[in-house]
């Protein structure tokens, strides 16, 4: 098994989302090399699936992109030790309004492993049951109900972009047979 081991780690960056580090390490053959690393708590990702074979999305704007994604209800851990499961049970009713009679583990989703240690857990909500939105104050976006199968051939075709949404209604689809 291929491995490096930390030496030194710096703390560059404390923010409310991510921590950054500068590390240094010792590679396989001896040598010394750094690494720039983004700590993350982790998030959770849930696609609701309506009984008529739609998933539910929220299209908001992205402040580092400059522009509205389309994506599957998602929310950070608002702390390193709470349940992924209780996450997404949180985002989908904040969200959607939903609240679900079976969610569903579906896998991890690793963002960007080159430089951050972010796991977005997926899940899949059924037995959905409509109520009230509960945004969080600085939160503003739309719901969209897409049928399952324009929405894998959005993400085929380029439409959706965001990576844990791709993820996540590809999964779906699959263990669906859609």
């Amino acid at each position: 098994m291929h491995t490096e081991k930390k030496i030194k780690s710096e703390l560059k960056y404390d923010g409310n989302i991510i921590k950054v580090f500068f590390d240094t390490v010792e590679i396989e053959n001896g040598s010394i090399a750094t690494r720039d690393v983004v700590r993350h708590k982790g998030a959770s990702c849930v696609a609701p699936v309506t009984d008529n074979g739609e998933l539910i999305f929220v299209r908001q704007f992205r402040y580092p992109l400059g522009y509205e994604l389309l994506e599957l209800p998602a929310g950070k851990l608002d702390s390193i030790g709470e349940d992924p499961y209780l996450c997404a049970v949180r985002e989908l009713k904040e969200e959607t309004g939903c609240t679900a009679d079976e969610i569903t583990y579906m896998g991890d989703f690793i963002s960007t492993a080159g430089f951050c240690d972010e796991n977005i857990r997926l899940y899949m909500a059924r037995g959905l049951h409509m109520g009230e939105m509960e945004l969080d104050e600085d939160e503003f976006l739309d719901v969209i109900k897409i049928p399952m199968e324009k929405a894998k051939d959005m993400v085929l075709n380029g439409e959706i972009t965001d990576g844990k949404t791709q993820a996540l209604v590809l999964k779906v689809c699959a263990k669906l047979g859609k």
